[in-house]
């Protein structure tokens, strides 16, 4: 059978990008955007995603060069996730929460030739390119202001506006060839604020995989309505970007995650389906009467970040909303595991089915295999529940590796696996549950969070001898940073001090809510703090919601929000 042809007529390299052309020719006058009182059906989308390609490819942007966009759920952040890879280049959807160094951290490591900015963001944007050319010495990218498509502002910075380039391009441009199927289509930033990021790169392959395995691992039939409540930055939205034009979808997208925001466009446009942390599900039950409307049919809500609670959970499902629970991370492009629900759990007590929801679940269909392994011997930890491991995953969903960062590639790949630095056990059923996390990750609201990066903002100030910064819980973000903190003898410092001080060093979402003294910090017999005796002490503590509510008085919009990004993204 070696003498069998393999030509252009049999193999063609996979690409999500083939999702919007199908779509243009199978559903061109199904609604394919909703934005306010704007509306796109999937032949102008596709027109305008070719304009802007076109345009793209006349600034000059050619194969690989990076496209760096700041912006929340609008259309122009979905239509770029088609135009910038059809002009050949790589998106990168910047974290909207990050402030202006870290910003500039990811244009300088990135090397963006172009930089998308949202008149929300034009402050943030013009501090991260001041300290681009400042501090790192870098030269300025293009940039292209993106005007709110329903109520235009006027704001500008610089020459180039989003739909001025949509309106000059060619609408019969030809999309730039995906010869090789590994080539890279998205850059993503797991840390934006360290002063090595990683920036996680997917290739073409990878994100047709991805996509395709969530729509069959949720279930999603043709034409769903989809409402953008996840970031679109965060591993590109779990792929739904280009997963709904997949299914002839409508992408009900909105600039702020409110209540109200939710239920007036479930209600209007009759959403089916969306994404959420256990954050969101909250701000939805929180919601004042006048805010609330009827859900009529039932929406398909995917869960990642910490397991939604039980009463949580039996709540949210009177309502209205079916929770299926998550876990992925930006390596993996997004979901991982899904927690593929079995009829016969229905007749289960609610305590006993939040057990089994909160559970990771099963490897998607573009995963090879998925496994915990033992850190000494590598071998498989038994299915019994209780034996943990390290996570480990292999397939074609996995990432081509870190930009620039050979030594972390070296660290996760290994033996033909990647390592998540996970814990978890394997349940008898197959189904896997994360026990901890090596890097003790916080998950805040869904937003990851590094305790060594607020560790270290701590120890800069001058009073503190040593801190050590655990996840405690918190009634509003699941879990908050808790910092334990020993300071100078001859100080006299508050937690108000500590708390200002981080404040002035870090991203709001990352500062502690509780800062708790200490004489000393437990410790093994070689020095490591041990932090599980510092998790247990602060499961104790008791954080009021009224500080959130204070710290956040914008409604949680996409600043903070849902980043749903399942347990590490």
């Amino acid at each position: 059978m070696d003498n069998l042809p393999k030509c252009e007529a049999n193999y063609v390299p996979l690409t999500p990008l083939t999702f919007l052309t199908r779509a243009s020719n199978s559903y061109a006058n199904r609604s394919s955007i909703i934005y306010a009182n704007v509306r796109f059906n999937w032949r102008e989308t596709h027109e305008r995603c070719c304009r802007l390609a076109s345009s793209l490819r006349s600034l000059n942007i050619v194969k690989n060069d990076v496209v760096s966009v700041l912006a929340p759920n609008v259309p122009a952040m979905l239509e770029m996730h088609f135009a910038v890879p059809m002009a050949g280049a790589v998106l990168n959807a910047i974290n909207t929460r990050l402030d202006a160094r870290n910003v500039a951290l990811i244009l300088k490591h990135s090397e963006a030739k172009i930089f998308f900015i949202d008149y929300e963001y034009i402050d943030k944007a013009k501090k991260a390119i001041e300290i681009l050319m400042s501090d790192f010495q870098m030269p300025m990218p293009l940039v292209v202001v993106i005007d709110d498509l329903d109520s235009p502002t006027g704001i500008r910075l610089g020459e180039l506006e989003y739909e001025q380039l949509v309106f000059q391009g060619n609408p019969e441009y030809v999309p730039e060839n995906i010869d090789d199927e590994w080539d890279p289509i998205t850059l993503s930033y797991t840390s934006g604020t360290t002063s090595e990021p990683k920036g996680v790169v997917y290739s073409h392959r990878g994100a047709f995989l991805s996509t395709l395995s969530l729509i069959l691992g949720w279930e999603m039939g043709t034409e769903p309505v989809y409402l953008w409540s996840l970031p679109m930055f965060h591993c590109n939205g779990w792929t739904f970007t280009w997963g709904i034009a997949a299914r002839g979808g409508t992408n009900v997208c909105i600039r702020n995650t409110t209540a109200q925001e939710i239920y007036s466009n479930i209600a209007l446009h009759k959403v089916t389906h969306m994404c959420a942390a256990p954050i969101v599900l909250n701000i939805i039950l929180e919601a004042k009467p006048h805010e609330q409307r009827q859900i009529t049919t039932p929406v398909q809500v995917l869960v990642g970040g910490a397991p939604p609670p039980a009463p949580l959970l039996e709540k949210i499902e009177r309502v209205g909303f079916h929770v299926v629970h998550a876990y992925g991370l930006t390596e993996a492009t997004g979901p991982a595991l899904v927690c593929e629900w079995q009829a016969k759990w229905n007749k289960l007590p609610w305590e006993e089915q939040a057990r089994l929801k909160a559970r990771q679940g099963l490897g998607i269909l573009t995963l090879a295999d998925v496994d915990v392994k033992n850190f000494k011997n590598m071998e498989s930890v038994p299915r019994d529940g209780k034996t943990t491991g390290e996570i480990c995953l292999r397939g074609s969903s996995i990432m081509k590796g870190y930009l620039k960062n050979e030594k972390a590639n070296s660290q996760v790949f290994k033996n033909g696996w990647f390592f998540t630095g996970d814990m978890g056990v394997i349940h008898p059923d197959g189904y896997l549950e994360i026990k901890d996390r090596c890097k003790d990750v916080i998950i805040s609201g869904g937003e990851n969070i590094s305790s060594v990066e607020v560790e270290s903002a701590i120890l800069k100030h001058p009073y503190v001898v040593e801190a050590s910064v655990v996840a405690m819980p918190h009634p509003r973000w699941g879990e908050s940073p808790c910092a334990f903190v020993i300071s100078r003898k001859d100080s006299n410092l508050k937690e108000s001090d500590i708390i200002a001080h981080c404040r002035k060093n870090l991203p709001g979402f990352m500062v502690p809510k509780k800062v708790e003294f200490v004489e000393e910090l437990p410790k093994t017999g070689t020095g490591k703090v041990q932090k599980n005796h510092l998790r247990a002490v602060a499961k104790t503590f008791v954080v009021s919601d009224q500080t959130s509510k204070r710290e956040k008085p914008r409604a949680y919009n996409q600043n903070h929000e849902q980043i749903l990004v399942l347990s590490r993204l």
